[in-house]
């Protein structure tokens, strides 16, 4: 084995070890708090003989908020799906009139700046002001929410343009159209892939406060659900869940990004 192919096996070895050597390290901690500071904090074990059934039948449906715990991430990644479209198909061209107009990014930079720091309580409750039924509620939130990130950053890819290329665009006579689709839009690309990559990990985030107001299935709803009845463990649980999938969102569409760099 040569030493170009031993570091390489000795990094992997690391990217798998340690992780685990941390994850050992935080239950170790979680275990010990639960003994002695925070008495109330459910310990490991009691999380894990609790959730049993929900992890090991991950897809069983015995109630409306009884389900298994990926049948739940499943209804929430659904909602977040939709919501998540609707940003980038509104965020997209919204960021592209900002960076490309002058007067459009007078008039309305502005407004985005303002809408952009309100908290999905308070889109949610209009959400039902429009729509009446939490699911379209819940869906208008996610997608206010989460398309700022994706208007920002496709706008700054748009200026970041640089000026040689659209001068190169002149000379070859490209109509607007072509400008944009053959010029503009490569070039804006890895600004933009970071504002859906941010978009979709608002959206998640949001999806867990819009079930846990509207009390719809899912992890959000679950979660509140066993807040509400003092089961501890499953909370422990939903947050896991949350986290887990959170970070699967976004190595994935890391995975995408660099796949489209490389590509």
């Amino acid at each position: 084995m040569n030493s170009f192919t031993r570091e390489k096996l000795e990094k992997r070895i690391g990217l798998l070890v340690l992780p685990l050597i941390g994850g050992a390290i935080v239950v170790a901690l979680w275990a010990v708090a639960s003994s002695t500071v925070a008495t109330s904090l459910p310990s490991p074990s009691r999380t894990w003989e609790a959730s049993r059934l929900y992890v090991m039948e991950p897809f069983e449906k015995r109630g409306e908020l009884d389900q298994g715990i990926l049948r739940f991430t499943w209804y929430s990644l659904t909602r977040v799906a939709k919501g998540y479209v609707i940003a980038i198909l509104l965020g997209t061209p919204l960021g592209f009139l900002l960076g490309m107009s002058n007067f459009f990014r007078a008039s309305f930079d502005p407004i985005v700046q303002i809408l952009r720091p309100v908290s999905p309580l308070a889109w949610l409750p209009l959400g039902f002001v429009l729509f009446h039924k939490p699911e379209p509620a819940g869906t208008f939130t996610i997608a206010m929410c989460s398309m700022w990130p994706t208007v920002l950053n496709t706008a700054l890819g748009v200026r970041s343009v640089p000026q040689d290329y659209l001068n190169v665009a002149k000379v070859l006579k490209l109509s607007k159209l072509k400008t944009l689709v053959k010029v503009m839009v490569p070039a804006a690309m890895p600004y933009m892939f970071t504002g859906f990559r941010l978009s979709l990990g608002i959206a998640w985030l949001v999806i867990v406060a819009a079930e846990m107001l509207t009390g719809a299935p899912g992890v959000g709803g679950f979660l509140w659900q066993e807040y509400n009845s003092l089961i501890y463990e499953h909370i422990i649980l939903c947050i896991l869940t949350i986290g887990i999938v959170g970070f699967v969102l976004d190595r994935m569409m890391g995975l995408v990004e660099k796949r489209l760099r490389t590509g």
